[in-house]
């Protein structure tokens, strides 16, 4: 018998059947729902009351009296809360709103956290506060205010901010579950060295000889100091897109750089650290085996810091991992972005 002489009847059966079934699995609103509560629990308020859409204004003692740091929750996960520690000093917390388009989708949790300083937060001009015990202790009293702990902390700081980071964590490290050191060494005359020595050479001669006369007579608020190294370092080794074309972000951070705070401790430039920075000496390649809690170091080829150095740091933590952005540069989170996002995203996924 001849299979096609029952195709006729079998047809409209067959076809009813998988229009059942896909009647079923297409209405199904388990799927939906369980995306509906994960984005009404991702985005519930933190706190009762009046809704500032997640900014806290938090009070710091310091020796000089009592001043306001701005914050700014994205999220809300109980598990994963990462608190991030910007770079300058005194750049404050724009240039980081690239997280936006990246940890949100994966459920993660941060804080933007302007320093005492910088950006939105009170801005003393008291010198004396622009030392690293103090902002230390900032961060301590930022992360008791925001109810952070070592079940959910997770600390990220990205260049002076990776200072800070390794500073807490030697000193509170108990509080936290993990830690990201992004584009920061842990020596500041390792890195000037990188600059003077690697770096540099790789300038066009009479280009680093004119830096070189400014620098050496001190004239760092010429104009002509920046105009060389806004294409010849910045370019290559900060951000690698033409100044023209970079991020919104960015550029609205720099605008408001505290440009006394940051010559204050990291001297004139980003081309490693010269005049009376406080931070110069700074040095804490000793101490990266008492850093205990998981940390995630990331680097990049084209960096103002070393990335073998960073290598380094990952290897000498009692628990790290090395994260190095190929074509990136020390802001890694635009110029090789897929690289850096997956990297941090993995990490912090890997302990929850």
């Amino acid at each position: 018998m001849k299979i096609n002489q029952f195709l006729p009847s079998l047809l409209p059966t067959t076809f009813a059947v998988l229009l059942i079934g896909l009647t079923v699995v297409g209405c199904d609103p388990k799927p939906n729902a369980d995306k509906a509560n994960e984005l009404q629990t991702y985005f519930a308020p933190a706190d009762t009351g009046i809704q500032t859409g997640g900014v806290k204004i938090i009070p710091i003692k310091t020796p000089k009296g009592t001043f306001n740091v701005w914050t700014k929750r994205i999220g809300n996960n109980p598990t994963v809360k990462v608190l991030i520690l910007h770079g300058g000093p005194g750049a404050g917390h724009e240039a980081y709103e690239v997280f936006e388009s990246f940890l949100p989708k994966e459920g993660i949790e941060f804080i933007y956290y302007d320093q005492l300083g910088a950006g939105n937060s009170d801005r003393p001009t008291d010198k004396s506060l622009w030392v690293l015990p103090r902002f230390v202790e900032e961060v301590e009293q930022v992360r008791i205010a925001l109810g952070l702990n070592k079940d959910n902390f997770y600390l990220y700081g990205q260049s002076w901010g990776g200072i800070l980071g390794i500073e807490y964590a030697l000193k509170y490290g108990q509080n936290i579950k993990g830690l990201i050191i992004s584009n920061m060494m842990s020596s500041a005359p390792a890195y000037s060295q990188y600059a003077n020595d690697v770096l540099a050479k790789q300038m066009d001669p009479k280009v680093l000889a004119e830096i070189k006369t400014l620098e050496a007579k001190g004239d760092f608020t010429n104009p002509r100091y920046m105009e060389l190294l806004l294409p010849n370092y910045y370019e290559k080794h900060i951000c690698r897109f033409p100044t023209a074309q970079w991020p919104e972000p960015l550029n609205r951070g720099l605008a408001k750089l505290n440009q006394e705070q940051y010559v204050t401790m990291q001297g004139p430039s980003e081309f490693g650290m010269a005049g009376d920075a406080n931070l110069k000496n700074w040095d804490r390649s000793k101490d990266l085996p008492k850093i205990t809690v998981p940390t995630l170091v990331i680097g990049a080829t084209y960096d103002t810091m070393d990335p073998k150095h960073m290598a380094m740091m990952a290897r000498q933590v009692k628990n790290g991992t090395f994260l190095l952005c190929a074509n990136g540069s020390h802001l890694a989170m635009y110029d090789d972005q897929q690289t850096y996002f997956t990297g941090l995203i993995s990490f912090l996924k890997k302990g929850n």
